[in-house]
């Protein structure tokens, strides 16, 4: 016999179905950068770092977005001499908007690029940079394991983790 009275609690029901319901979960999800990857629901974090790979700015993307899309506005603004990246950011757009800035393009080629650029491996190592960053933001667990529903507060413990990886 239960020790209560009070009948058992009824799972949650979903939400009607409908249009409305549905782009509205949809929407709130694309409005807090979290999107669906191969590991589930994540979030990309683009961030760009100094010579010293001190954190400059960053963007938050959703998961199942390009890379590519977030670039515009992480060099808006900014002058640099140099752009080191990954694969993931060789694209004719990026390249061209580079080109008009004068800045000297680091990027490794992606397999499927017909036309060569030209690559400057000695410079391409300081990317380790931008990599160590990473690493050292990833050891905060809650920005590894994205413990914040917003995107507001995911952002504020970015900035506060850089600022505490800056000042050791």
């Amino acid at each position: 016999m239960p020790c209560s009275t009070r009948p058992a609690a009824s799972p949650p029901s979903p939400p009607e179905p409908g249009p409305s319901s549905v782009s509205n979960y949809a929407r709130w999800y694309q409005s807090q950068a979290i999107g669906r990857s191969k590991g589930g629901m994540t979030t990309k974090i683009l961030a760009l770092t100094d010579a010293l790979g001190n954190l400059v700015r960053f963007a938050l993307l959703p998961g199942h977005r390009f890379d590519t899309v977030g670039v515009a506005p992480l060099i808006d603004g900014l002058q640099f001499d140099a752009f080191i990246a990954d694969k993931a950011f060789d694209s004719n757009d990026i390249v061209a908007e580079l080109n008009e800035r004068g800045a000297k393009i680091v990027i490794s080629q992606h397999p499927r690029r017909t036309k060569p650029l030209p690559f400057d491996a000695e410079m391409y190592k300081w990317r380790h940079l931008i990599e160590n960053f990473f690493c050292r933001l990833k050891e905060f667990k809650r920005i590894a394991m994205r413990a914040d529903k917003t995107d507001q507060s995911f952002s504020a413990n970015i900035y506060l983790v850089a600022a505490v990886i800056n000042s050791r």
